[in-house]
């Protein structure tokens, strides 16, 4: 019974201790540190050893810059305890306080000599150091707890040490002694770099990261220092250097492809069709795995479609049926069938075939994955067929085959944006509502963008006219008519202007002028939105547009700067406002992203 009421007393004891230092973290956070001192005062009275009651007395006390008092605190603590080493730091800051500086830095270089008794100690001493950014003695003690017990590691302190000093390659070259003895570290290491490059070769970190990677593998060739080579140009955009790096790493491994696989990914998604030819070509003459060899031949087979022409129409049906007799038509062959049943319907306006092609594969052994899959691909060539309510039975089955998957929202919104190319604007809204909360965020965002669309261009329209032909413009560019849906578009800017649509056509017909390469036309498209729209809600995709436009098509990188600026201090709410600042800093010429 004893014991009991011993640790009920102790427990009440130990709660209103707490709920005092609350109430003196509060005083302090009001700057009532008169309030906060009284209450420390009695904390530390009944707690002489707890750090966090000392450092709280002593900081009120600064704060009311009763350095007197902090002196005799400090002292007598050093007198109890001279062990610890942080108390000659804060004694020495104390000083600093008052521009005592001769007397901060004898206790300064107090703490730095008790490093050669306890090496153990320098990671308090330079975390101490930091705390009051005194950069320089922070790095000597962190060099010097490392040389005097070689098991210790403060290479990622000495990073961030050195770069917030400026010493890029100290700062680099501690990132890469890091990874260097643990290769767990290169995506933190990566993540930290990546601050200090660009995606310009000749900014001066890249030039120093380069160099001491170079540096690095002539004397220990690792194929960590290829891997982080390769990350190097990929960020520079230049995807057939890292190649070789990872084809260096492959070589000497033997292991796997998947990193050639990852650069030639990128370099699609770049658009850099060349040197995602060459890779793609290399993974099919040293892949092992089948599947491997097939995945390169079909993405292959993208880029050719990509880029082709009707003439070139039956040179790729060729590649087709010379694939399908190498690894035939099973389940196995699911998103090479896709493949062709796409190109069929989008290139050679062959639905049936597609449609035929995509039947028999339904036909096969799979899993639900695969039939949401199929049926995916299917009911978007019914919806280019014009076939919408057989698209849409497609669609709400495989909400219900993988329900709570991905697939499943989007098939959602395929069924909200079906309805909306055939008019039903009512049971896509209601569609869209539900996607508005989507856990992906591109369904989300998008949901929300077709749903904005179709309330403000409802409410002073009940005839849909505009709408239903800004509908058709979309079901056009679905289709790849291109120069059809810019006709639409014009008529809508003609027959309907001043509406509330005129905005939503100038942007559609704008990106669409820009992927025909009629670059002025988009140019003057953005203009008219920004002089009679600008406060409408698609003022920033004006801004973005017409600077990328610039940027990236005009050679024109003044105005392209003044438009990414537009976006970054009047839109700081925008989806463009990340790649905006980015796209600025790089046109700048900053070294930092």
């Amino acid at each position: 019974m004893r014991y009991l009421i011993f640790f009920v007393l102790l427990f009440i004891n130990l709660a209103v201790l707490a709920q005092n230092e609350q109430l003196a973290r509060n005083y302090v956070e009001q700057g009532e540190y008169a309030k906060a001192k009284a209450i420390y005062e009695k904390l530390y009275k009944k707690q002489k050893f707890n750090t966090t009651y000392f450092m709280g007395l002593v900081n009120a006390h600064q704060q009311l810059e009763e350095y007197k008092e902090v002196e005799s605190l400090l002292l007598e603590k050093i007198k109890q305890s001279p062990q610890f080493p942080n108390t000659y730091i804060e004694l020495g800051h104390n000083y600093e306080l008052q521009d005592k500086i001769t007397e901060a830095n004898t206790y300064y270089q107090e703490a730095l000599a008790l490093i050669d008794q306890n090496p153990n100690s320098a990671y308090i001493i330079g975390s101490t150091f930091q705390k009051y950014n005194k950069l320089d003695e922070a790095i000597t003690a962190y060099e010097k707890g490392m040389s005097l017990n070689p098991k210790s590691n403060f290479d990622i302190q000495l990073a961030r040490l050195y770069g917030e000093q400026g010493n890029i390659e100290k700062m680099f070259n501690s990132y890469l002694d890091l990874v260097n003895k643990n290769p767990q570290y290169m995506i933190t290491a990566n993540r930290n770099i990546e601050q200090f490059i660009s995606e310009d070769p000749y900014n001066d970190g890249n030039v120093i990261l380069k160099t001491l990677l170079l540096k690095r593998l002539q004397q220990d060739p690792k194929v960590l220092y290829n891997e982080m080579l390769s990350w190097l140009f990929i960020q520079q955009k230049e995807y057939k250097k890292a190649f070789l790096q990872e084809k260096a790493v492959y070589l000497r491994t033997q292991e796997t492809l998947e990193g050639i696989i990852d650069v030639a990914l990128i370099a699609i998604e770049d658009n850099d069709n060349d040197a995602a030819r060459d890779i793609l070509s290399y993974i099919v003459e040293e892949a092992r795995l089948p599947e491997t060899k097939l995945r390169a031949h079909e993405l292959k087979l993208g880029l050719d479609i990509k880029n082709a022409t009707p003439k070139h129409w039956d040179d790729i049906e060729d590649e087709f049926s010379s694939l399908f007799q190498t690894y035939g038509k099973s389940i196995e062959t699911m998103s090479l069938q896709i493949a062709y049943a796409n190109f069929l319907a989008f290139k050679k306006e062959q639905t049936a075939s597609a449609i035929s092609t995509l039947k028999n594969l339904l036909d096969q052994d799979k899993n639900r994955f695969q039939e949401a899959t199929i049926k995916m691909a299917l009911a978007d060539i019914l919806v280019l067929d014009e076939k919408f309510n057989q698209a849409l039975i497609y669609y709400s089955q495989i909400q219900n085959i993988v329900k709570n998957n991905t697939l499943s929202q989007e098939a959602r919104f395929k069924v909200a944006k079906t309805s909306y190319y055939k008019g039903d604007f009512s049971w896509s809204e209601t569609q869209l509502d539900v996607l508005k909360a989507s856990a992906s965020q591109l369904i989300a965002n998008d949901a929300m963008e077709l749903s904005l669309l179709i309330k403000d261009n409802s409410l002073e329209d009940s005839t849909q006219t505009a709408l239903k032909k800004f509908a058709k413009a979309d079901l056009l560019t679905f289709k790849g008519k291109n120069e059809a849906a810019i006709a639409v578009l014009e008529e809508i800017l003609i027959q309907h202007k001043g509406e509330k649509i005129e905005d939503e056509a100038l942007l559609r017909q704008a990106n669409l002028f820009i992927e025909a390469k009629e670059f002025e036309k988009a140019e003057a498209n953005y203009k008219k939105i920004i002089t009679f729209y600008p406060t409408d809600i698609l003022g920033d995709d004006a801004y973005y547009g017409l600077a990328k436009l610039y940027d990236e098509h005009l050679a024109r990188p003044e105005d392209a700067k003044a438009n990414y600026e537009k976006v970054i201090f009047d839109y700081a709410d925008s989806i463009f406002y990340v790649d905006a600042r980015k796209r600025y800093r790089t046109l700048r010429g900053d070294a930092i992203n």
